[in-house]
């Protein structure tokens, strides 16, 4: 039985990590399977948006421990320093829809997300100091949406603490109940799916990019792509649908 489910269904290919057994750990199975998954998405023109969720109790319990531990290194078949950096250069939004706990690795799993929402009964933390180690390369894609205040005391604390919390931190978006959660996630996905792809694109691209350069070259950076945007068929296009009142012939 596969460990990772997947479905596509008008545009939005959902992602399911199904090895509740192993809390859904990145093992080595887990993400070869995930990779294969993420590879599909981005890759293919069909996919619009991209939700990963969990089945079980909890969303990711980070790495696998086992086999960490059977030799002291990474037998997985992902990167980690690739893995966790491709949701954001993705051209794909990816929306988290976090239906358990989410610890340790997960939590950078959770943070990579370009929108996630979570059930209020889901329990986040950085415990990697609890075993002996640390947040180190989830660090990359968590800390730029930290205070470091708030990521002093949860990295070092080691301490679990509430979805509300994680919302509050900027690790994610919302928590929500979770007789709610479908609604928000549909929301989100319906929002998406009203924008044109290319330009999702390349809203992913400034968020990436922009924080990134001194201001002056931010500046004529973003006029060139501004430019090469304005003058797409899909931009005059999408600027017709709107005068003309009408949606444009991206949106479902």
């Amino acid at each position: 039985m596969s460990v990772v489910e997947t479905v596509l269904n008008s545009g939005v290919f959902t992602i399911t990590l199904n090895d509740d057994k192993r809390r859904n750990s990145l093992s080595t199975e887990l993400t070869t399977e995930l990779v294969a998954a993420l590879d599909f998405a981005d890759n293919d023109a069909s996919v619009r948006v991209v939700v990963l969720t969990n089945s079980g109790s909890v969303f990711c319990a980070g790495a696998n421990l086992s086999e960490r531990s059977s030799d002291g290194t990474n037998t997985s078949a992902f990167v980690p320093q690739t893995f966790f950096g491709r949701f954001r250069h993705s051209p794909k939004p990816y929306v988290g829809r976090i239906a358990g706990h989410c610890v340790a690795g997960g939590m950078g799993l959770a943070a990579a997300m370009d929108i996630s929402v979570a059930v209020e009964t889901a329990q986040f933390g950085f415990t990697e100091v609890r075993i002996g180690v640390a947040p180190a390369m989830i660090s990359v894609v968590c800390l730029p949406k930290l205070r470091l205040v708030d990521a002093q005391a949860a990295f070092l604390r080691g301490h679990r603490f509430s979805a509300a919390e994680a919302a509050r931190m900027g690790l994610i978006n919302a928590a929500v109940p979770a007789d709610a959660l479908d609604a928000e996630i549909d929301a989100i996905v319906n929002d998406l799916l009203a924008g044109e792809p290319a330009a999702i694109a390349a809203s992913k691209q400034l968020i990436a990019t922009v924080p990134t350069m001194a201001e002056q070259q931010a500046f004529e950076w973003t006029a060139q792509l501004s430019a090469r945007l304005f003058a797409s068929d899909a931009a005059r296009e999408g600027m017709t649908a709107y005068l003309e009142k009408r949606p444009a012939p991206w949106v479902p």
